[in-house]
């Protein structure tokens, strides 16, 4: 695992990393790791094409090529370095590829030798590196330090670097001879490496102190003002046994107390600063206001960054650490280091970042640290002062924070990759997440327990009756935490359970035009009280369907039985128990409403009374039974109030919103504008509304007299009587009859979809004129009109229009325009549309190329791109 830090301290000069890839050689053909010694070129010397296991010598090998071309000698002393490191590294030559590179250079330098010996000016190859040392010294580094603009930064680290490496070099070929290095060079080394420290590799902004004052990016007010808030560290109790430097910002105080990693830290600090600037330039437009952080953009920032860790909070219940000071003057200081500890968790978290919960319990703790020892709080515990729970030791946070967790991930990912296991038997990044979604994730403890059930892994066991399907199955005697909120089951069900509501409504469609059609044929026999009475018993078979669909939830939720939540357990037999109770009381109370009962429904009717002068019993029970339902549909028409509802942490309204779905962290006010759930229904609407129509006058009323004949016909002998023995009536032709229509008007709701969205589509597309450039020619004849569509709808007209309507008009005035207007327009745009590209340049948007294509030149009523 590595961490997110995008830099290395064997970063070799440029401030690239050494990379094993394989890179082209300048002026040849790119050679490959896997090629044999016998056809390797030059180039494979490069310090590009590596091993990956010899990636040390890289810089070495760097260099060599560097210095080759003004001293061979050297450059052969460098790679001869290089092999000698490269044996050390890999003494058995096992990695791969590292035989075929070390027989290479042997052979290079076995060729070289004698061609560079001859050619060495001093007497020995220690003094030959010890005078090139000294001249490279003062041919690139003095001479670009003693420039007046010191501009040329990435030189200059380059230098730094490259004699670090021939100090290297030097000092091993001096071992070798046994001759000591000279005082002056040692001194001079010493100074390199003071300022190699400095002049470490960066992304956007170099922040050491000389490129601070002589850098154009840091002469920004936005810059300079983000950059020296940063720096003000007055106040903050550092470490005993840190030493602090007169550099020092508050994103070292965080490295030396919580343990980040020094490549992490100097990414963050640029990505600090770059968002501050970003908001402070847009928030204070004034130059003469710059030169201090403006505290409205610091809160914009703020904002942004933890806006998912408050809402964490609130769904938890819970107080966020951010404890703001009462004295004015440190508040921006705890503001700054709150977003600095974000940043460096986020920086080093790696794949955690996959786990967005997560880093918001690490950051909830450790800010809570942060709190603590900015108050000077006592431990109850020690007695002491509040401290780290992982210390600040050299990365820290990476090691005993990150690794932990990415270590059950890992885990996970390896048991899902290898054992023929279900999808309820290992976690993925989600589920590991999910875990931080309820308040139970607060017994993981901080610093966190080890023995907890969220770091433990089942101990799968293969039993023997198991063996032949190759199926696993935990161990009883674990305590994994298993999967939390969702278990993926592959079922043929979910074709139902996933389109309930479309299943349900053509179910009920159908029996109701079934009996209107039974009982008259028109759509107007409804309102007859008998036949309306006979539709209501669709509320039967929506509570039968409902209870069937609770079943069907229990069953493809079992296997998520021993992590799931009592409330969600409870909810599930709750819905068991709701379907039941329905499936019982709506029958019954239909029952009660018939003219003459008899049996049972007799009794019931004698405990309610008659019925005749009351409402009926039915009616209110159904009244009863859709007041979910007429809930959901007042939400849906108004998704304010559901937007509202669901996002709020009301335990009132929780209770409500729990019975439609389980709450949860993620997805809650997910819903789209009133206006596009308009558009969306009247599409619908208008879509079933016709599939109905044709369904009942084409597919369901012709069968229904056809279906009366035979139903009539009696039957003295039947040949399937075992299929059906007491049978009176032909059924099976009926169900010969209906089954083809009944499949089809399940089916013919696709074959309606595509023809509506078909014809929605192509009349959206007609009103927003897609596809009316269809050529090339054709964008470029665009281009044309360009300059007087920006002219009509963006510059104002000299002569005013007069009157209330055009005053309220969205049409452009034209008038009559000559020769000289329209070259005064194409003037006016090409002038306005080059400043545009110059600040976009500025921006850094686009780069010297683009700018270049996208300028504008006009002469004579043209404007043509350059």
């Amino acid at each position: 695992m590595a961490s997110s830090s995008g830099r290395r301290p064997g970063a070799g000069p440029g401030g690239g990393e050494p990379s094993s890839t394989p890179a082209p050689a300048s002026g040849g053909r790119r050679i490959l790791r896997t090629q044999t010694a016998g056809n390797l070129g030059e180039s494979i010397f490069d310090s590009e094409v590596v091993p990956s296991s010899l990636v040390e010598i890289a810089p070495i090998l760097r260099v060599a090529n560097e210095v080759e071309a003004s001293n061979p000698r050297v450059a052969y002393l460098c790679r001869f370095y290089a092999f000698e490191k490269a044996h050390r590294l890999d003494p058995t030559s096992s990695g791969r590829g590292v035989r075929q590179f070390k027989t290479a250079l042997l052979q290079r330098l076995e060729r070289e030798n004698d061609p560079t010996l001859k050619g060495r000016v001093k007497q020995s190859d220690a003094r030959e590196m010890q005078s090139f040392y000294q001249h490279y010294y003062k041919k690139y580094i003095q001479a670009l330090q003693n420039a007046a603009d010191k501009a040329d930064r990435a030189q200059l680290t380059k230098a730094y670097q490259t004699a670090a490496v021939l100090f290297e070099v030097l000092k091993a070929v001096n071992v070798s001879q046994k001759i000591e290095v000279d005082q002056a060079i040692l001194e001079t080394h010493n100074q390199v490496e003071e300022k190699k420290k400095l002049y470490l590799p960066y992304n956007i902004l170099p922040l050491d102190p000389d490129s601070a004052a002589n850098q154009a990016i840091m002469r920004y007010p936005e810059i300079q003002a983000s950059f020296h808030a940063l720096r003000n560290t007055r106040g903050l109790p550092w470490p005993k046994d840190h030493e602090k430097k007169d550099d020092a910002d508050l994103l070292e105080w965080l490295q030396a107390l919580f343990g980040f990693q020094k490549d992490n830290v100097s990414n963050q600090r640029e990505h600090l600063i770059l968002l501050l600037a970003n908001v402070h330039i847009r928030e204070m437009s004034k130059p003469d206001q710059q030169s201090k952080l403006d505290d409205h953009a610091l809160d914009i920032v703020m904002k942004k960054l933890f806006k998912n860790y408050k809402r964490w909070c609130k769904y938890l219940g819970r107080k966020s650490s951010l404890w703001l000071p009462t004295i004015q003057q440190e508040v921006q200081q705890r503001k700054l280091l709150y977003m600095g500890l974000y940043l460096l968790i986020w920086g080093e978290a790696a794949n955690l970042r996959f786990m967005p919960e997560c880093l918001c319990y690490i950051y909830h703790h450790m800010a809570f640290e942060l709190y603590g020892m900015l108050a000077g709080n006592v431990s109850p515990t020690t007695g002491e002062n509040v401290k780290p729970a992982y210390g600040g030791a050299e990365e820290a946070f990476l090691k005993k924070v990150v690794t932990p967790i990415y270590k059950i991930i890992e885990m996970e990912a390896e048991r899902s990759k290898t054992m023929k296991s279900k999808h309820s038997h290992w976690r993925n990044y989600d589920d590991l997440n999910e875990y931080f979604w309820s308040r139970d994730c607060f017994r993981l403890g901080w610093p966190m327990r080890a023995d907890a059930d969220f770091f433990k892994t089942p101990n799968f066991v293969l039993n023997p009756r198991d063996q032949t399907n190759g199926e696993h199955r935990p161990a009883g005697n674990d305590h994994w935490m298993g999967k939390v909120n969702f278990v993926e089951i592959r079922s043929f069900w979910h074709i139902f359970r996933s389109f309930d509501r479309m299943w349900s409504f053509l179910i009920l469609s159908l029996q109701a035009m079934v009996i209107v059609a039974w009982n008259g044929g028109t759509p107007g026999d409804i309102f007859d009280a008998g036949v309306f009475k006979q539709v209501l018993s669709i509320f039967i078979t929506a509570a039968v369907m409902k209870m069937g669909q609770a079943i069907l939830d229990i069953v493809l939720s079992w296997k998520a039985r021993r992590s799931m939540s009592l409330a969600v357990k409870l909810r599930y037999i709750l819905k068991l128990l709701s379907g039941a109770a329905w499936v019982v009381i709506l029958p019954v109370t239909y029952a009660y409403t018939s003219d003459n009962p008899t049996g049972l429904n007799r009794t019931i009717k004698s405990w309610f009374g008659d019925g005749r002068n009351q409402p009926s019993l039915y009616i209110l029970a159904v009244v009863i039974y859709l007041s979910p339902n007429m809930l959901a549909a007042t939400l849906f028409i108004f998704p304010v109030l559901r937007r509202f509802l669901e996002k709020s942490n009301l335990k009132v309204v929780a209770l409500i919103m729990w019975w439609s779905q389980p709450r949860l962290f993620v997805g809650r006010g997910m819903h789209e504008g009133a206006f596009s759930l308009f558009k969306y229904t009247m599409f619908w609407v208008v879509l079933l509304a016709t599939k109905l129509v044709v369904s009942f006058y084409v597919e369901i009323r012709p069968l229904v007299q056809p279906t009366k004949d035979i139903m009539k016909v009696p039957i003295t002998t039947f040949q399937w009587h075992e299929f059906f023995p007491h049978a009176k009536n032909n059924i099976g032709v009926v169900i010969a009859l209906w089954a083809p229509i009944i499949l089809v008007y399940f089916m013919d709701t696709q074959i309606w979809y595509a023809i509506f969205s078909t014809l929605v589509g192509g009349i959206y597309g007609a009103c927003r004129r897609l596809g009316e450039i269809r050529t090339l020619g054709m964008l470029r004849s665009r281009f044309e009109s360009l300059p007087k569509a920006f002219n009509d709808h963006l510059i104002p007209n000299d002569s005013k229009r007069r009157g209330f309507r055009s005053a309220f008009s969205s049409k452009p005035y034209k008038k009559p325009e000559d020769g000289k207007e329209e070259d005064k327009i194409a003037a006016r745009f090409a002038q306005i549309w080059n400043l545009i590209i110059t600040s976009f340049r500025q921006e850094d948007l686009i780069d010297n190329r683009g700018r270049r294509t996208c300028y504008l030149f006009h002469t004579a009523r043209i404007v043509k791109w350059i």
